[in-house]
């Protein structure tokens, strides 16, 4: 893929083809305070007929956004404390995502640390080590991004081309925090990065 950022047929891929290609490429979310950025370095896919997925029962106004088109921001709260950022993907209508589980930080780290209400003390790898502190780092909220379009390039929340993590550092292993489904290996991260959240 060309420089710049990621297009929709990156998103419309198979969803688990998503979540591990997703590594290494940088996540970059603008606001009116300015532009963070972060290496993806942990995803997790969430499948079609999935039980541990949002649309395991079907369509309903709260994921209405992971049905489609891919390439869209799904962002939801998860137990009523922080939000949780996931990227549509797959075919229309399957009703599929990747959930960003951790940023290795890149730029915007003092404005990482404000929406965060942490000092220099916490070390920068700690910022998004994890969906819920990614998602209050970045300033995510489901007003502000739900359902935002990261194909275009004028949008609050990009996904740039960069170069694509080895196969041979890259860890499958169960999803987090979830009570079914627990026998997929979905998760994916980079071994050996101190930002992703779980070993």
């Amino acid at each position: 893929m060309s420089s710049g950022i990621l297009n929709r047929e990156f998103y419309a891929q198979d969803t688990v083809v998503v979540a591990q290609k997703l590594l290494g490429r940088i996540l970059t979310v603008k606001s009116e305070h300015g532009t963070i950025q972060g290496r993806i370095v942990e995803t997790e896919a969430y499948l079609t007929g999935d039980p541990a997925s949002h649309t395991f029962r079907g369509k309903t106004a709260r994921n209405a956004v992971m049905f489609g088109p891919a390439g869209h921001a799904y962002v939801y709260f998860s137990y009523g404390s922080h939000y949780m950022l996931n990227f549509v993907s797959a075919s229309e209508g399957l009703g599929e995502a990747v959930l960003i589980r951790a940023l290795e930080p890149v730029a915007g780290i003092d404005l990482m640390r404000h929406n965060r209400v942490v000092d220099t003390r916490t070390p920068d790898w700690k910022l998004c080590a994890g969906p819920g502190r990614l998602a209050k780092a970045l300033g995510i909220t489901r007003s502000a991004y739900n359902g935002l379009d990261l194909c275009n390039p004028d949008s609050l929340i990009t996904v740039i081309d960069a170069p694509e993590v080895e196969s041979s550092v890259v860890i499958a292993s169960p999803r987090i925090g979830i009570s079914q489904g627990t026998e997929h290996l979905w998760r994916y991260y980079v071994n050996g990065c101190p930002a992703v959240s779980r070993r």
